[in-house]
Protein backbone atom coordinates (compact mmCIF):
# COMPACT_ATOMS: atom_id res chain seq x y z
CA UNK A 1 0.00 0.00 0.00
CA UNK A 2 1.54 3.48 -0.83
CA UNK A 3 1.64 5.69 1.78
CA UNK A 4 0.08 9.41 0.67
CA UNK A 5 2.30 12.73 1.36
CA UNK A 6 0.56 15.40 3.45
CA UNK A 7 -1.68 17.67 2.01
CA UNK A 8 0.09 20.48 -0.25
CA UNK A 9 4.00 18.66 0.76
CA UNK A 10 4.35 16.69 -2.10
CA UNK A 11 8.31 16.15 -2.63
CA UNK A 12 9.71 15.12 -6.44
CA UNK A 13 10.07 11.69 -6.21
CA UNK A 14 14.00 11.76 -7.62
CA UNK A 15 14.35 13.61 -4.87
CA UNK A 16 13.60 11.71 -2.30
CA UNK A 17 14.93 9.01 -4.18
CA UNK A 18 18.56 10.52 -4.53
CA UNK A 19 18.97 11.36 -0.72
CA UNK A 20 17.52 7.46 0.54
CA UNK A 21 20.04 6.19 -1.72
CA UNK A 22 22.86 8.01 -0.39
CA UNK A 23 21.94 7.36 3.18
CA UNK A 24 21.28 3.67 2.80
CA UNK A 25 24.97 3.61 0.95
CA UNK A 26 26.75 6.02 3.83
CA UNK A 27 24.81 3.07 6.45
CA UNK A 28 25.00 0.09 4.56
CA UNK A 29 28.18 0.28 3.04
CA UNK A 30 29.57 -3.04 1.78
CA UNK A 31 26.45 -4.84 3.58
CA UNK A 32 24.77 -5.19 7.12
CA UNK A 33 27.24 -7.65 8.71
CA UNK A 34 25.34 -8.41 11.85
CA UNK A 35 22.13 -8.51 9.77
CA UNK A 36 23.63 -10.89 7.69
CA UNK A 37 25.11 -12.84 10.33
CA UNK A 38 22.33 -13.86 12.19
CA UNK A 39 18.74 -13.45 10.60
CA UNK A 40 17.62 -15.46 7.66
CA UNK A 41 17.78 -14.93 4.05
CA UNK A 42 13.99 -16.18 4.22
CA UNK A 43 13.22 -14.49 7.83
CA UNK A 44 9.91 -12.47 7.57
CA UNK A 45 8.85 -9.83 9.95
CA UNK A 46 6.15 -7.17 11.08
CA UNK A 47 7.40 -4.07 12.55
CA UNK A 48 5.42 -0.85 13.53
CA UNK A 49 6.85 2.52 13.82
CA UNK A 50 6.15 4.24 17.46
CA UNK A 51 5.93 8.22 17.52
CA UNK A 52 6.89 8.59 21.83
CA UNK A 53 6.51 12.34 22.36
CA UNK A 54 3.93 14.30 21.11
CA UNK A 55 4.24 16.16 17.79
CA UNK A 56 3.55 16.29 14.18
CA UNK A 57 5.18 13.26 12.29
CA UNK A 58 6.13 13.98 8.58
CA UNK A 59 8.43 11.96 6.33
CA UNK A 60 6.18 9.06 5.39
CA UNK A 61 7.51 8.79 1.93
CA UNK A 62 10.95 8.88 2.57
CA UNK A 63 10.26 5.78 4.86
CA UNK A 64 8.21 4.06 2.36
CA UNK A 65 11.46 4.76 -0.47
CA UNK A 66 13.53 3.39 2.43
CA UNK A 67 12.10 0.45 2.61
CA UNK A 68 11.36 -0.07 -0.56
CA UNK A 69 14.50 0.30 -1.32
CA UNK A 70 15.67 -2.56 0.33
CA UNK A 71 12.42 -5.03 -0.27
CA UNK A 72 10.42 -3.65 -3.30
CA UNK A 73 7.43 -5.74 -2.08
CA UNK A 74 7.55 -4.52 1.38
CA UNK A 75 3.90 -3.86 2.51
CA UNK A 76 3.66 -0.41 4.25
CA UNK A 77 -0.08 1.11 5.99
CA UNK A 78 0.04 4.81 7.27
CA UNK A 79 -1.98 4.24 10.96
CA UNK A 80 -2.13 8.12 11.42
CA UNK A 81 -2.31 11.02 8.77
CA UNK A 82 0.69 12.88 9.03
CA UNK A 83 0.96 16.93 8.97
CA UNK A 84 -1.03 16.74 11.92
CA UNK A 85 -0.32 16.99 16.21
CA UNK A 86 -0.59 13.07 17.55
CA UNK A 87 -0.17 13.03 21.21
CA UNK A 88 1.83 9.42 21.20
CA UNK A 89 1.15 5.85 19.41
CA UNK A 90 1.70 3.70 16.51
CA UNK A 91 2.20 5.37 13.31
CA UNK A 92 2.91 3.25 10.76
CA UNK A 93 2.90 -0.60 9.68
CA UNK A 94 5.33 -2.59 7.98
CA UNK A 95 5.82 -6.46 7.04
CA UNK A 96 8.23 -7.72 4.72
CA UNK A 97 11.64 -9.38 4.86
CA UNK A 98 13.22 -9.20 7.93
CA UNK A 99 16.82 -8.38 6.92
CA UNK A 100 15.58 -5.15 4.99
CA UNK A 101 13.54 -3.81 8.08
CA UNK A 102 16.66 -4.63 10.20
CA UNK A 103 19.11 -3.20 7.68
CA UNK A 104 16.36 -0.30 6.93
CA UNK A 105 15.49 0.94 9.81
CA UNK A 106 17.91 3.82 11.40
CA UNK A 107 17.99 5.34 7.95
CA UNK A 108 14.03 5.36 8.10
CA UNK A 109 14.10 6.49 11.63
CA UNK A 110 17.22 9.10 11.00
CA UNK A 111 14.50 10.64 8.34
CA UNK A 112 11.55 10.45 9.99
CA UNK A 113 12.36 11.66 13.08
CA UNK A 114 14.21 14.59 11.84
CA UNK A 115 11.54 15.36 9.62
CA UNK A 116 9.02 15.17 12.30
CA UNK A 117 11.18 17.18 14.50
CA UNK A 118 11.18 20.11 11.80
CA UNK A 119 7.42 19.40 11.11
CA UNK A 120 6.63 19.70 14.98
CA UNK A 121 8.60 22.83 15.77
CA UNK A 122 7.32 24.59 12.98
CA UNK A 123 4.17 23.61 14.41
CA UNK A 124 4.98 25.21 17.94
CA UNK A 125 5.61 28.38 15.90
CA UNK A 126 2.58 28.32 14.17
CA UNK A 127 0.49 28.03 17.31
CA UNK A 128 2.48 30.84 18.98
CA UNK A 129 0.90 33.26 16.51
CA UNK A 130 -2.71 32.27 16.25
CA UNK A 131 -4.77 35.15 15.79
CA UNK A 132 -2.31 37.34 13.87
CA UNK A 133 -1.97 37.40 10.07
CA UNK A 134 2.24 37.01 10.84
CA UNK A 135 3.30 33.88 8.64
CA UNK A 136 6.39 31.60 9.80
CA UNK A 137 8.67 31.53 6.98
CA UNK A 138 11.68 28.89 6.73
CA UNK A 139 15.27 30.18 5.43
CA UNK A 140 18.07 28.04 3.73
CA UNK A 141 20.17 27.02 6.82
CA UNK A 142 19.35 23.24 6.13
CA UNK A 143 21.09 20.73 5.95
CA UNK A 144 22.96 20.08 2.80
CA UNK A 145 21.28 17.96 -0.12
CA UNK A 146 18.43 18.05 2.15
CA UNK A 147 16.71 21.09 1.68
CA UNK A 148 14.01 19.89 -0.05
CA UNK A 149 12.70 17.27 2.34
CA UNK A 150 13.21 19.93 5.53
CA UNK A 151 11.24 22.49 3.86
CA UNK A 152 8.21 19.82 2.72
CA UNK A 153 8.67 19.15 6.74
CA UNK A 154 8.11 23.14 7.63
CA UNK A 155 5.03 23.16 5.30
CA UNK A 156 3.69 20.01 7.10
CA UNK A 157 4.20 22.38 9.86
CA UNK A 158 1.91 24.84 9.03
CA UNK A 159 4.87 27.65 8.21
CA UNK A 160 5.22 29.10 4.85
CA UNK A 161 8.20 28.20 2.46
CA UNK A 162 10.71 31.57 1.62
CA UNK A 163 12.92 30.91 -1.26
CA UNK A 164 14.24 27.19 -1.87
CA UNK A 165 17.69 28.50 -3.04
CA UNK A 166 19.40 31.33 -5.02
CA UNK A 167 17.82 30.77 -8.31
CA UNK A 168 14.09 31.63 -7.46
CA UNK A 169 14.10 35.07 -5.68
CA UNK A 170 16.01 38.17 -5.37
CA UNK A 171 17.35 38.95 -1.94
CA UNK A 172 19.73 41.48 -1.36
CA UNK A 173 21.74 40.95 1.84
CA UNK A 174 24.07 43.22 3.76
CA UNK A 175 27.11 41.53 2.21
CA UNK A 176 25.46 42.44 -1.48
CA UNK A 177 24.85 46.45 -0.31
CA UNK A 178 28.35 46.60 0.98
CA UNK A 179 29.23 45.71 -2.57
CA UNK A 180 27.01 47.42 -4.30
CA UNK A 181 27.48 51.11 -2.94
CA UNK A 182 24.31 50.75 0.27
CA UNK A 183 20.73 49.23 0.30
CA UNK A 184 19.41 51.96 -2.39
CA UNK A 185 21.92 50.96 -5.16
CA UNK A 186 21.72 47.63 -4.54
CA UNK A 187 17.86 47.24 -4.89
CA UNK A 188 18.45 50.18 -8.16
CA UNK A 189 20.77 47.93 -9.93
CA UNK A 190 18.99 45.00 -9.03
CA UNK A 191 15.86 46.51 -10.66
CA UNK A 192 18.12 47.54 -13.81
CA UNK A 193 20.11 44.62 -14.50
CA UNK A 194 17.16 42.08 -14.14
CA UNK A 195 15.52 41.21 -17.19
CA UNK A 196 13.46 38.30 -18.78
CA UNK A 197 12.48 35.55 -16.70
CA UNK A 198 14.39 37.24 -13.11
CA UNK A 199 12.64 40.28 -13.78
CA UNK A 200 9.43 38.57 -12.93
CA UNK A 201 11.35 36.90 -9.38
CA UNK A 202 10.29 39.07 -6.07
CA UNK A 203 13.01 41.20 -4.95
CA UNK A 204 13.32 41.50 -1.29
CA UNK A 205 16.32 43.82 0.59
CA UNK A 206 17.73 43.33 3.90
CA UNK A 207 17.68 46.22 6.30
CA UNK A 208 19.76 47.08 9.28
CA UNK A 209 17.83 50.53 10.44
CA UNK A 210 15.50 52.79 9.51
CA UNK A 211 18.13 55.02 7.53
CA UNK A 212 18.14 51.97 5.15
CA UNK A 213 14.19 51.33 5.30
CA UNK A 214 13.63 54.43 3.64
CA UNK A 215 16.08 54.17 1.37
CA UNK A 216 14.79 50.95 0.38
CA UNK A 217 11.23 52.66 -0.26
CA UNK A 218 12.95 55.51 -2.26
CA UNK A 219 14.44 53.05 -4.59
CA UNK A 220 11.25 50.94 -5.43
CA UNK A 221 11.68 48.05 -3.16
CA UNK A 222 7.97 46.11 -2.22
CA UNK A 223 9.63 43.84 0.45
CA UNK A 224 11.53 44.26 2.91
CA UNK A 225 13.62 42.09 5.54
CA UNK A 226 13.85 43.79 9.07
CA UNK A 227 17.42 42.11 10.44
CA UNK A 228 18.04 42.32 14.43
CA UNK A 229 15.18 45.05 14.96
CA UNK A 230 13.95 45.07 18.87
CA UNK A 231 9.97 44.95 18.78
CA UNK A 232 10.15 49.31 18.91
CA UNK A 233 12.20 49.44 16.07
CA UNK A 234 9.93 46.82 14.45
CA UNK A 235 7.01 49.17 15.17
CA UNK A 236 8.45 51.73 13.76
CA UNK A 237 9.38 50.71 10.55
CA UNK A 238 5.39 49.45 10.31
CA UNK A 239 4.49 52.74 10.86
CA UNK A 240 7.19 54.54 8.26
CA UNK A 241 6.47 51.72 5.78
CA UNK A 242 2.90 52.54 5.63
CA UNK A 243 1.82 49.41 4.00
CA UNK A 244 4.30 50.67 0.49
CA UNK A 245 6.08 47.16 1.04
CA UNK A 246 5.54 43.78 2.82
CA UNK A 247 8.01 43.62 5.73
CA UNK A 248 9.68 40.35 7.45
CA UNK A 249 11.34 40.57 10.58
CA UNK A 250 14.64 38.35 11.11
CA UNK A 251 17.33 37.58 13.82
CA UNK A 252 17.23 35.87 16.72
CA UNK A 253 13.26 34.64 17.23
CA UNK A 254 12.42 32.21 19.81
CA UNK A 255 9.11 31.01 20.66
CA UNK A 256 9.27 33.08 23.72
CA UNK A 257 10.10 36.45 21.39
CA UNK A 258 7.59 35.41 17.92
CA UNK A 259 4.05 36.66 19.09
CA UNK A 260 5.70 40.18 20.80
CA UNK A 261 7.16 40.27 16.79
CA UNK A 262 4.39 39.83 15.06
CA UNK A 263 2.20 42.00 17.36
CA UNK A 264 4.55 44.85 15.67
CA UNK A 265 2.49 44.17 12.37
CA UNK A 266 5.00 42.93 9.93
CA UNK A 267 3.57 40.35 7.49
CA UNK A 268 6.46 37.63 8.05
CA UNK A 269 8.79 36.24 10.51
CA UNK A 270 11.41 34.05 9.32
CA UNK A 271 13.07 31.44 11.74
CA UNK A 272 16.29 29.70 10.93
CA UNK A 273 15.98 27.31 13.86
CA UNK A 274 13.24 25.37 12.17
CA UNK A 275 15.95 23.93 10.24
CA UNK A 276 18.83 24.21 11.46
CA UNK A 277 18.08 23.59 15.49
CA UNK A 278 14.77 21.48 15.28
CA UNK A 279 15.37 18.40 18.06
CA UNK A 280 14.17 15.20 16.37
CA UNK A 281 10.96 13.86 17.46
CA UNK A 282 11.39 10.43 19.53
CA UNK A 283 10.59 7.72 17.52
CA UNK A 284 11.45 3.68 17.50
CA UNK A 285 10.21 0.72 15.53
CA UNK A 286 9.16 -2.75 17.04
CA UNK A 287 9.56 -5.55 15.61
CA UNK A 288 7.98 -8.96 15.81
CA UNK A 289 9.39 -11.92 13.56
CA UNK A 290 6.72 -14.03 11.82
CA UNK A 291 6.12 -17.61 11.20
CA UNK A 292 7.52 -19.19 7.65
Amino acid sequence: MAVAPASGTAIDSAVITEAVARALREDLGAGDVTTGATVPDSARARAVVVQKQPGVVFGFEVVEATFRALDSDMAIEALIEEGRWHEEGAVLCLEGAARAILSGERTALNFLGRLSGIATLTARYVHELRGTATQILDTRKTTPGLRALEKAAVAAGGGTNHRQGLYDAILIKENHAALAGGVGEAVARAHARADGAVAKLPLEVECRDLAEVREALDAGARRILLDNFSADALRHAVGLVGGRAQLEASGGVTLATVREIAATGVDFVSVGALTHSAPALDLSLLLEPLSP
